[in-house]
């Protein structure tokens, strides 16, 4: 059986805290055996790569360019899609399980293709809330509050389906 595959999306532009929380899974989802899929830029990208690489992890970057000058560090190989915001079809749909991390309107994009896929478990840190017009809570992403708990939960329902 091959790794499980976890894919990380998040902003490009993030806060500190998401840059550690990030780094955390990083590390977490590596030292488990996991590949990370992550989208190859900065910010919460770039720090799941340096977290996952430095505790020598297999890490996969989508980029939606094929300029290889903008991927960041950290990364084991990189697929250079050339298709802007589609590549999160791509890498939502080759994970077995999404992690969330904070939220940008690329973030909501992938979260909203995960959820939409169905069959993908998908846990959220700090991520986006959606909500019905009523304001009541739309089942989808597994809430968490902390990176071990993230990790932890995407790993246990990949192995439970």
């Amino acid at each position: 059986m091959p790794p499980i595959q976890v894919a990380v999306c998040g902003p490009r532009d993030c806060t500190g805290t998401e840059t550690a929380h990030a780094r955390r899974i990083g590390r977490l989802l590596a030292e488990a055996g996991a590949t990370v899929l992550c989208g190859g830029g900065p910010g919460v990208m770039a720090a799941v790569a340096a977290g996952a690489s430095g505790a020598s992890g297999l890490v996969i970057g989508v980029r939606p360019d094929a300029d290889r000058s903008r991927i960041c560090e950290g990364l084991s190989a990189v697929l250079y899609t050339g298709m802007g915001e589609a590549r999160n079809a791509i890498l939502v749909s080759s994970a077995d399980a999404v992690i969330v991390i904070g939220g940008s309107w690329g973030t909501l994009s992938e979260l909203a293709l995960a959820n939409r896929r169905g069959d993908v478990p998908v846990v959220s840190l700090g991520g986006w809330k959606v909500v019905d017009a009523e304001g009541r809570a739309v089942e989808g992403a597994i809430e968490v509050d902390s990176p071990d708990a993230a990790v932890a939960t995407s790993l246990a329902a990949v192995m439970e389906r």
